[in-house]
């Protein structure tokens, strides 16, 4: 409590802002006002004759000419002459006063009385009391309460703009500008702040006695506050306190510290980040220190977080974590992660060491920045085992997922006509269970817009001539395939290839007979290469010997297109005279189309050598390409003329509103889409048809379950040794068509009606941070943790939240997920199913405070229930405390947490956890 551990925001981007009511401001407006009243009042009694004490009821203003601190001319004032001297006016604006039941000047006394309701206003200073007595002989002014039988009423509030503060009385001396507070209630950044007494020695110096502050928002009766018997306050810089201790419901805590410091600025602030402190026995690293550091506020749009672990066994960790902003141009975040991780002592025989990182970088931006030109980035690479070896989060979704994938790109657009495109980007595609990486360092692309060069240049384009279209593409790429182990070493480059094609696609639509549409194509590409192969065969060694060569190459390559596809409605209707049925009709739409296609055969392209035995005798003869490393591909070699035949279908009924006054009927849909496609080789010698390949999807139960299929048939039959043979499977004996390989995935979204469906804070940042990471973020895999970044929101439950508790065992808000897979393989008679599973993740709210969560799953094929995390969560109105474990598998492990949610105290916590157990590194 020391020290506040600064938001890792800032204000003019709008993160997450700080916010300040300075109570300082509140009494210098209201001693202006006060000031100049008294010495009006004082000026009165020494120039004008006696006044006795009248009652003025309504609103009243006094011009500022008359409440000047200066003598007031006791003369006549002619209206129609000015004085040839101008006057210089402290106020600039009128202050009005009024009063409920009377406003009094008594001479005598020397006081003037505002009774009940009484305000006095001045610009946008607002003071409203019970009542306010002026005492200029004294030069004290009272602001205070009413009192009548039933006790006090009216407490001083004092306004301005925002700010707000409420005592029982104040007492002021507009001589030395001091002024005592009574039974302060105010407010300052998140602080409910109340003090018996407040001496305010200047306008930026407050010292309050036996104060107490929290972050409750039931000031009467408030679940926590801290007792401190003295408090210095400076109003916009800082809060310093003596001897505090911690109250729960009123009962003194042994939490206490000799004094504390809190920072009140309304800028971002450097400062230290409190470590956290505990035990890791999960793999012997002995105590720790966590996510201990210093956070730099760099500038008003970049900030920089140091963050570092130490563990006693020698282990240690560090993290650099940096957002930037700024408004209308673009935001990121940017972080590094480094872990040198030690199990055990070194001498055991269980001692192992791993050194594992990651990195990551978040860049968006905005779309007014910019309208031809954009600059985005998602970046998460680093060792394939970060995220199983990591002990600084719980990362279910990217523990789960076995890829990482990383883009950076900036794309621009020419203006003109035609239009020009480019852009720019790099890409990373990390596999961690083979640890392979691929990169493309960069990849360049660019094109043309369409252009029509037989268009008219007015009116609409008719006819195959006028819709003739082409463009031109340009891909260029260098791309690195490598390993954990060679990542950033010089080896990485050795096996590194470039390539770039050119495509020049030419396109052409039209009718024909009014309902069917033809479309026409024809596609050139040239590749580029910067290496190129040389095969021979040596016949002393009896081996192949393979020389690549550097330098440019290049070849050319065409196919030709066309097709042809429809649109066929059908309609049944149900209705008929005195027929209501429910389903009142069905609608059937088909779009088949037929497609034909030609690939040459580039054979100009390959070459041959023959393979001679130490005899001298050919015995065979090997047919290669020089192009076959190329990036992008070889030329082929097998002359193609295929006949595709596709069929599109959509089912979708009309059915009977369940609302009587609704007279058009609803659309539900029974089939999204079912498509069938195959394809017929008039090329080739054997096995002409492709296998069927069948498709579809739904959405049933009001759209809340999602089902998706598909299938694979082949009309060709097996040999004994299970091999595809040129035989049509129902001449073998079989059925038409054999079942290949199928699939089918269900999701399933259900929850009762008090469910709000509203995602928490921490939700949000779960599926945030699996999504920044490339996992899965419906909480299926399980909610992610990030203990290095772990920032808690103070979620305020709104009025109807409230007004529901009474009725909430009659609707407890309960909401759970199902996500089905199922995949069967049958393509050599193996009639399995590879793989068959179910996932659920669900939540239940036991009370209006209370929650629970579980992520799980059960697979068929194996017999075992998968991953799986409990959640446990309490919401303590300013506190909040959640319990997580995972109770089986090898991230078996715990974590527990309590913790005050207002960011100003979010280092006042107690956190522990137990780790995974040790996992072999690297």
């Amino acid at each position: 409590m020391a020290f506040q551990k600064p938001s890792h925001t800032f204000t003019k981007i709008h993160l997450k802002g700080l916010r300040t009511n300075s109570l300082y401001i509140l009494f210098a407006l209201s001693f202006t006002v006060f000031i100049n009243t008294f010495s009006f009042a004082q000026e009165i009694q020494k120039k004008k004759p006696p006044i006795p004490a009248e009652k003025v009821k309504d609103s009243t203003s006094i011009p500022a000419d008359l409440i000047l601190n200066k003598p007031l001319n006791t003369k006549q004032v002619d209206s129609t002459k000015q004085d040839s001297l101008k006057q210089n006016e402290f106020l600039s604006d009128i202050v009005k006063y009024r009063a409920a039941d009377y406003v009094s000047i008594n001479q005598k006394k020397q006081k003037i009385f505002l009774y009940n309701e009484a305000e006095v206003l001045y610009e946008d200073m607002e003071i409203k009391a019970g009542i306010i007595v002026i005492d200029y002989s004294k030069n004290l002014v009272y602001a205070g309460r009413l009192k009548d039988s039933t006790g006090y009423s009216q407490r001083p509030v004092f306004t301005q703009g925002s700010n707000v503060i409420e005592p029982d009385s104040i007492v002021f001396n507009t001589d030395s500008k001091k002024a005592l507070v009574f039974n302060t209630r105010t407010e300052q950044q998140g602080f409910n702040v109340y003090s018996p007494k407040t001496k305010k020695e200047n306008d930026s110096t407050y010292f309050m006695a036996d104060a107490r502050f929290t972050t409750a928002e039931d000031e009467d009766d408030p679940e926590y506050q801290f007792i401190t018997s003295k408090m210095k306050f400076v109003p916009g810089k800082k809060m310093v306190v003596g001897p505090t201790y911690m109250e729960i419901y009123g009962v003194p805590t042994p939490i206490a510290l000799p004094f504390a410091f809190f920072p009140m600025t309304q800028t971002q602030t450097s400062g230290i980040i409190i470590p956290t402190f505990g035990e890791d026995t999960g793999n012997d690293r002995g105590y720790f220190l966590q996510n201990g550091g210093y956070y730099f506020a760099i500038s008003d749009y970049i900030d920089l977080a140091v963050l570092g672990d130490y563990y006693t066994n020698g282990s240690y960790g560090l993290r650099l974590e940096s957002n930037y902003a700024k408004r209308y141009k673009f935001r990121g975040n940017l972080g590094f992660r480094y872990e040198n991780l030690l199990t055990s002592e070194r001498g055991f025989p269980d001692f192992s060491k791993s050194t594992i990182y990651n990195i990551r970088w978040s860049h968006s931006q905005d779309s007014k920045a910019s309208p031809s030109s954009r600059f985005s980035a998602s970046v998460n690479l680093g060792s394939s085992q970060y995220y199983q070896q990591s002990v600084n989060q719980i990362n279910q979704a990217n523990f789960l997922n076995n890829t990482l994938a990383s883009s950076v790109s900036y794309s621009t657009s020419f203006q003109g006509e035609p239009q020009v495109n480019l852009s720019l980007s790099a890409t990373h595609s990390q596999n961690t269970n083979t640890e392979a990486i691929n990169l493309t360092l960069p990849t360049m692309q660019a094109s043309m817009s369409r252009v029509f060069p037989f268009a008219p240049k007015t009116g609409t384009k008719k006819g195959a001539i006028q819709n003739i279209n082409f463009q031109v593409n340009t891909r260029g790429e260098y791309r690195i395939n490598t390993t954990d182990s060679l990542f950033g070493k010089s080896e990485m480059f050795e096996d590194a290839v470039a390539g770039m094609r050119h495509s020049i696609p030419l396109t052409t639509n039209f009718k024909v007979f009014d309902y069917f549409s033809v479309s026409t194509s024809a596609n050139f590409e040239e590749t580029w290469t910067l290496k190129t192969v040389n095969r021979s065969w040596n016949q002393a060694e009896q081996q192949e010997i393979e020389i690549n060569q550097n330098g440019f190459d290049r070849f050319l390559t065409y196919n030709l297109g066309a097709s042809v596809g429809t649109t066929v409605y059908g309609m049944y209707d149900f209705t008929g005279e005195g027929k209501d049925p429910k389903i009142q009709a069905i609608r059937h739409v088909i779009r088949p189309s037929i497609s034909y296609s030609i690939n040459p055969a580039f054979d100009q392209y390959y070459e041959t050598y023959d393979v001679i035995d130490a005899d001298g005798t050919t015995t065979d003869q090997v047919e290669y390409t020089r192009f076959e490393n190329s990036l992008f591909g070889r030329p082929g070699n097998q002359y193609s003329s295929s006949l595709g035949i596709s069929v599109g279908n959509n089912i979708e009924a009309k059915i009977r509103s369940k609302d009587s006054t609704n007279t058009e009927p609803e659309k539900v849909f029974l089939l999204n889409n079912l498509n069938f496609s195959t394809a017929y080789n008039l090329a080739a010698d054997s096995l002409n048809w492709s296998p069927v390949r069948v498709s579809g999807g739904t959405q049933i139960l009001d759209k809340k379950m999602s089902i998706n299929f598909a299938m694979t048939l082949n009309p060709y039959a097996l040999d004994s040794n299970n091999n595809v043979i040129n035989t049509f499977n129902i001449d073998n004996g079989g059925s038409l068509f054999r079942l290949t390989s199928a699939n089918i995935n269900m999701s399933y979204t259900l929850s009762n009606d008090s469910f709000s469906g509203e995602e928490s804070d921490d939700d949000k940042a779960s599926a945030q941070e699996a999504a920044r990471s490339g996992g899965r973020t419906d909480g299926l895999f399980g909610k992610t943790q990030d203990f290095a970044d772990k920032r808690l929101s103070d979620k305020k439950k709104g009025k109807e939240d409230e007004e529901n508790n009474d009725f909430y065992n009659y609707k407890m808000p309960w909401s759970i997920r199902f996500a089905y897979a199922a995949n069967y393989t049958n393509t050599r008679r193996q009639n399995q199913i590879s793989s068959h599973s179910l996932m659920f993740s669900g939540d239940v709210e036991l009370s209006p405070r209370w929650s629970v969560g579980a992520s799980s799953g059960y697979d068929f094929l194996n017999q075992g229930f998968t991953y799986t995390q409990l959640r446990f969560e309490r919401d303590l109105l300013s506190w909040r405390m959640n319990f997580t474990w995972i109770p089986f598998s090898a991230r078996s492990s715990w974590n527990f947490f309590i913790g005050i949610k207002s960011n100003i105290l979010k280092d006042l916590k107690y956190d522990q956890r137990r780790q995974p157990d040790q996992r072999v590194g690297n």
